[in-house]
C-alpha cells in the first residue's frame, strides 16, 4: 500500500535554500519549515534575513541564517561550512535558489552584469551542488537537490541574455549531474517557476503585466505559496523515481 503519509514525510530533513530572505526562495524554505525539517537560510541581504530567521523561530522552527555572498567563491566556502556546522554536519535537501536579473539590450549588456549574473545564477548552482555531493554520497539515505530553472529554460526572453544563459544552463547542468548521481541514491531535479508575483518582476510595467497575464491559462501570477507542494514533492521519498527532471510551475503559461 502506497502510504502517503510517509513518503511524504519530510521531518527531520537538513535543508539549505540559498536566497531565503525573500520572494519564491523564502517560500520554499517555509514550507520546509513548515512540516518539520531543520533549515539553513542564505542570503547576502543580512538585516533581511536576521528578521525572517528570528520570525520563524518565533513560531517554533528549527530555521538558522547564513549571510554572505554567492558570487564569490571563497564566501561560498566560508557559508557552506557554517551550514554544515549548524546541521551538524547532516545535509538531505539543497536548493540552491538565489537568482538575479538584470535587463539591457544585448549591444550594450556591461560584461560585469554579466559576470555578476552567471556567477549567481549559474556558478554559485554548481558549486553548492558539488560540495552538497561531497556530503550526500557519505549518506546512507542519500540525498535532494532541487535546482531552479525558469521559463527562459525554453525560451530566449527579451533584454535578458546573461539571465536566460544561465537559466539554459542550470537545466542543462541539473539533467548531467541526475545522470552522473540518479544511481548513487541521489535525486537532482529542478523546478521552472514561471512569472512570479515576486520582487524579480516588480519593475516590470503594468502594460507588460497585463500582457503577461493574459498569456497565463490559469489567469493569474503565481506566488512562492505555489511553490511550496512541488517541493515538497521532490524533497520527499514521493520522487526517488524522478530524476533529471525539469517542472514547470507556471499556470500552463509554457504549453499555451
Amino acid at each position: 500500500m502506497f502510504d502517503y503519509k510517509e513518503k511524504f514525510n519530510v521531518s527531520g530533513k537538513c535543508c539549505i535554500v540559498t536566497g531565503g530572505a525573500q520572494g519564491l526562495s523564502r517560500g520554499m524554505a517555509e514550507a520546509l519549515l513548515e512540516n518539520g525539517c531543520k533549515v539553513v537560510l542564505m542570503d547576502v541581504q543580512k538585516e533581511k534575513l536576521q528578521q525572517v530567521v528570528e520570525e520563524y523561530r518565533g513560531m517554533g522552527y528549527e530555521a538558522f541564517g547564513v549571510s554572505g555572498n554567492l558570487a564569490d567563491r571563497e564566501d561560498i566556502d566560508r557559508m557552506f561550512a557554517k551550514a554544515m556546522e549548524l546541521l551538524d554536519g547532516r545535509l538531505d535537501v539543497l536548493i540552491p535558489a538565489a537568482g538575479i536579473q538584470r535587463r539591457h539590450l544585448p549591444e550594450e549588456f556591461p560584461i560585469e552584469e554579466w559576470d555578476l549574473v552567471l556567477n549567481i545564477n549559474l556558478n554559485h548552482v554548481f558549486i553548492l551542488c558539488q560540495k552538497a555531493l561531497g556530503i550526500m554520497l557519505k549518506q546512507p539515505e542519500g540525498g535532494k537537490i532541487i535546482n531552479i530553472a525558469s521559463m527562459v529554460s525554453w525560451f530566449g526572453g527579451t533584454t535578458v541574455p546573461a539571465y536566460t544563459a544561465s537559466k539554459g544552463a542550470v537545466t542543462q547542468l541539473t539533467k548531467s549531474l541526475a545522470v552522473d548521481c540518479a544511481g548513487r541514491n541521489i535525486n537532482i531535479n529542478a523546478l521552472a517557476p514561471g512569472y512570479m508575483d515576486t520582487e524579480m518582476c516588480a519593475n516590470m510595467t503594468q502594460e507588460r503585466k497585463d500582457e503577461t497575464t493574459l498569456r497565463i491559462p490559469a489567469g493569474r501570477w503565481g506566488t512562492p505559496e505555489d511553490m511550496k507542494g512541488p517541493v515538497l514533492f521532490l524533497a520527499s521519498a514521493a520522487s526517488d523515481y524522478l530524476n533529471g527532471a525539469v517542472i514547470p510551475v507556471d499556470g500552463a503559461y509554457l504549453v499555451k
